[in-house]
C-alpha cells in the first residue's frame, strides 16, 4: 500500500503548477493519497513555510511530505530528501524542512536526489517541483524506490539549517516577533505562554503590546468570546503559541503588524 503523501507548495492556484504535480504523483504513485497542506506560502519564503509545515506535521498521516518552496530552483542548491521516524520527507535543501524534521526526532538519513533514472527528463531547469521532487515524493510513497536509489548520503552536518529566533525575557518584558498572520488576520509570535509566566503573567489579567512604540492595553484570555466586538484580546493558539486578535475585526490591521515584526509584552 502507498505511502500517504503531504504537499506543501508557494505554487498558489493562479496556474497548473499544483495540478501538474498532482499529475505526476497520480502517475507514478496511483494509489497514493495526497493531502494539500498549504499552496499559498507567499513566493519564495523559507521561514513562512517552514513554520507552516511546522505547525501541521503531526496532524498529517505519516507518509512522505512533499515540500516544494524553492527559491534557489535552477542554483546548486541541492534536491534532498531524509528518513525519519514519521516518515520521508522531500524538499530543496533550504531549511524549509528542518524544523519539522527536527520536530520529529530528527533525520536518519539524508540523500541527495542525484539519480537522473529517478527524475523526469526536462529542457528546463525551473520546475524541479515536478521535474525532480514530485517523482522522488511517489516512488517513496509507493515504495518503488528506496532513499538510497535516489541518491548518495548526506553529511547530516551539511544539511542546511533554519535558525528561529527565540524571545528574550527581561524584567516584566517579553520581546519577541510576529511569525504568522493567518487568513483571518491573527498574529501569532515566537512566543510560549510559559514566557508570559515567567514574567509573572497570568490568564484573565491585563497587559500591554508594545508595537513600534506604540503601547495597546490587552488581556490574556482564553477564547474570542472572553472579550466584547472589537475588543483586542492575547490567546494560546492552537500551535500553543501565545497570539493576538480582535474579535470581529483584523488584528494585523489594527496593530499594523506583518510577519517579522518586533513587539513587546509587559505586564501592567
Amino acid at each position: 500500500m502507498s505511502l500517504p503523501i503531504s504537499f506543501l507548495s508557494d505554487f498558489g492556484h493562479d496556474d497548473e503548477f499544483v495540478g501538474v504535480v498532482h499529475g505526476v504523483l497520480a502517475k507514478l504513485a496511483p494509489d497514493s493519497r495526497v493531502v494539500d497542506v498549504v499552496h499559498e506560502i507567499p513566493r519564495g519564503e523559507v521561514r513562512p513555510a517552514a513554520l507552516s509545515l511546522l505547525r501541521a506535521i503531526h496532524y498529517l498521516p505519516e507518509g512522505v511530505a512533499l515540500v516544494v518552496v524553492d527559491p534557489g530552483v535552477g542554483t546548486d542548491r541541492r534536491a534532498i530528501a531524509a528518513r525519519t521516524a514519521w516518515g520521508y520527507f522531500v524538499g530543496p535543501d533550504n531549511g524549509v524542512m528542518s524544523p519539522a524534521v527536527a520536530m520529529v526526532g530528527g533525520a536518519e538519513m539524508t540523500v541527495a536526489i542525484e539519480n537522473s533514472d529517478m527524475m523526469i527528463p526536462s529542457s528546463g531547469a525551473t520546475f524541479a517541483g515536478r521535474d525532480v521532487f514530485a517523482p522522488a515524493a511517489a516512488l517513496l510513497s509507493s515504495g518503488d524506490a528506496t532513499l538510497e536509489d535516489l541518491g548518495p548520503r548526506v553529511d547530516p552536518n551539511s544539511i542546511y539549517p533554519l535558525l528561529l529566533p527565540l524571545p528574550e525575557i527581561g524584567d516584566g518584558t517579553v520581546q519577541g516577533e510576529a511569525w504568522w498572520v493567518d487568513h483571518y488576520g491573527n498574529i501569532q509570535f515566537n512566543i510560549a505562554p510559559e514566557d508570559l509566566y515567567s514574567i509573572g503573567a497570568s490568564e484573565g489579567e491585563g497587559l500591554t503590546l508594545i508595537v513600534g512604540g506604540q503601547r495597546h492595553a490587552i488581556t490574556w484570555v482564553d477564547a474570542y468570546g472572553a472579550v466584547g466586538e472589537g475588543e483586542p484580546l492575547l490567546y494560546t493558539d492552537s500551535s500553543g503559541m501565545v497570539a493576538v486578535a480582535v474579535r470581529g475585526m483584523r488584528a494585523d490591521q489594527r496593530f499594523a503588524i506583518g510577519d517579522g515584526t518586533a513587539v513587546t509584552i509587559a505586564g501592567t
